[in-house]
């Protein structure tokens, strides 16, 4: 990024990722314009929970013009990609449940989305650099094939992937889910606009992002939902046995990966990032720590699997630490207390959406 202060546009920058990117380069500043359809609570059938609280924050800063548009509308992207810098490519649907019920939005906003953000990007005739959300579901169950480790309360990689799963893991002849599917059409379409018509793109493939202002419900965003329904005392249902694990980073941190991206570092192509082998939490593990944190004992039940569930999912960051110069920084510890802090003070968001 220049030195010169150009703009960089958000899409999906009212939501929790979109939202802190925003926040970051306003403060930095940048011009930033964050796009939004603020459909989120729509899609994973949450009507009565207010879908402008991070829209809404943002408002306290001058820099930051909010567009409402969609991603689905390529007329309106052209509209706001001339002159950008950067795109931080967010909006997303973002809940394997709502695919399973709803595969041809999730396709459409997913996969047409992320397209349409590349082919505005490409007739703006820019140099902007691209960074698209992408997610560890690309690798579907395929995650499942690797020896697994059980102990007392989490499983853990076997043998060569101890470190976690690298960017060259396989991709296909597995189960993937419809939103699997949707954010692999994306994640190729980044690939191969990179290739063929020379745009600095990189697909970040995210593993489990959580922090504070994420509004988490349970199809998504577990951290913060487990935090919220511990706080106001609602039940938590487990699926599976608990001790699936999971790499988690901290959103500063993810923050930090993009904007070590955006400035130069880095190839363009995928990139696997997470908190690594380091940084991992099982769900049983999460609820004791939120006990401790809160001195509240969770209200747990337990459900069977659900489909497509990786037991395990560790993303290997030697590619963005080489490439990037990056390394998580949050120790989950620490990350999870500023979240249980965060919910605390905005539980009224939370009585919302939990139920």
């Amino acid at each position: 990024m220049g030195h010169d202060r150009g703009s960089v546009l958000v899409t999906g920058g009212g939501g929790f990722v979109g939202s802190h990117v925003a926040e970051f380069y306003a403060l930095k500043g940048y011009e930033v314009i964050a796009f939004d359809n603020l459909s989120r609570m729509r899609l994973l059938r949450r009507q009565g929970s207010d879908p402008g609280f991070n829209w809404n924050y943002l408002g306290k800063y001058p820099s930051v013009r909010r567009v409402e548009g969609d991603v689905r509308d390529l007329k309106k992207l052209e509209s706001v990609m001339e002159g950008v810098e950067a795109v931080v490519h967010a909006a997303a649907q973002t809940a394997v449940t709502a695919s399973l019920l709803d595969p041809v939005t999730d396709f459409e906003i997913n996969a047409l989305g992320t397209l349409n953000v590349l082919e505005a990007a490409r007739r703006s005739k820019g140099n902007a650099s691209i960074v698209g959300c992408s997610t560890n579901k690309v690798y579907g169950s395929n995650v499942n094939r690797v020896g697994t480790i059980e102990m007392d309360k989490r499983y853990a990689f076997a043998g060569e992937y101890s470190r976690g799963i690298p960017e060259d893991f396989p991709i296909d002849h597995c189960e993937h889910t419809p939103y699997g599917c949707s954010k692999l059409a994306a994640d190729l379409y980044i690939q191969d606009y990179a290739k063929t018509y020379g745009l600095r793109a990189a697909s970040f493939r995210m593993s489990c992002v959580y922090g504070e202002r994420q509004i988490g419900v349970e199809d998504q965003g577990w951290l913060a939902w487990f935090a919220g329904a511990t706080i106001l005392g609602k039940p938590i249902t487990i699926y599976g046995t608990g001790k699936q694990v999971r790499d988690v980073l901290y959103v500063g941190d993810l923050v930090a990966a993009f904007e070590s991206f955006l400035s130069g570092k880095g190839e363009p192509g995928v990139y696997n990032i997470g908190g690594g082998a380091d940084f991992t939490l099982s769900l049983l593990e999460l609820l004791e720590m939120l006990e401790e944190l809160t001195g509240k004992k969770p209200s747990v039940r337990y459900g069977g699997w659900r489909q497509s569930d990786q037991r395990i999912y560790v993303s290997d960051i030697t590619k963005a630490r080489e490439q990037l110069s990056w390394e998580p920084r949050v120790k989950p510890s620490e990350g999870v207390k500023r979240l249980v802090a965060w919910v605390r003070s905005n539980a009224r968001i939370f009585s919302t959406v939990a139920g």
